[in-house]
């Protein structure tokens, strides 16, 4: 269910919450996120965690008008799953500027290789990047969202606790993880 105005905190409310909210939304974020190799994780989104990215915005940007809070409130409504889906924030993540440049020269491609797998079924592959294009014809980015569809079979296997296998296959950077329990009940939360 996307976010409205009315779920927002104002500038004022959420200066004097924000370290309980912050706190909060980090042990939500916890289980909630999923390493693939040493250099790629995916962010799973969902309700609140685009609520605190969205009042970090309003807060950093001082943006208290109505327009603007619309406005933000349009780019991230989109990250939340809407029953049938999980949305993630992709990351490719090298510490070292040049390493990461190299890398992300190599990995271009890698947000289409990128899936999960319930149960030992079919891969799905995500959905890269429907808000703009994030590579061009010599690298890729080093952040990318993803939407990963299922079946109404895979979302009703989730619910009662099946297997979780994520990973990516691209020629340059090919690893396979199976999610932890905490993690498969966050992301089974997510669904109808």
């Amino acid at each position: 269910m996307p976010l409205q105005r009315d779920d927002l905190y104002s500038l004022e409310h959420y200066a004097r919450i924000r370290p309980d909210f912050r706190t909060r939304v980090m042990a939500h974020k916890k289980h909630r996120q999923v390493a693939i190799g040493a250099h790629a994780t995916l962010y799973f989104e969902d309700r609140l965690t685009v609520q605190y990215q969205i009042q970090e915005m309003l807060r950093a940007e001082r943006i208290f008008e109505a327009a603007g809070i619309q406005d933000e409130l349009d780019a991230y409504n989109p990250l939340i799953p809407d029953g049938s889906n999980w949305k993630a924030t992709f990351m490719i993540e090298y510490e070292d500027a040049s390493e990461r440049h190299t890398a992300l020269a190599r990995l271009r491609g890698i947000e289409n290789r990128v899936w999960v797998k319930v149960n030992g079924g079919e891969r799905v592959h995500g959905i890269a990047d429907e808000d703009l294009e994030r590579d061009d014809a010599t690298k890729t980015s080093a952040v990318h969202f993803l939407r990963f569809e299922l079946t109404a079979p895979m979302a009703a296997a989730m619910k009662a606790g099946a297997e979780l296998a994520l990973g990516i296959d691209h020629p340059d950077y090919s690893f396979q993880v199976q999610a932890v329990a905490a993690v498969r009940q966050a992301l089974a939360a997510d669904l109808a």
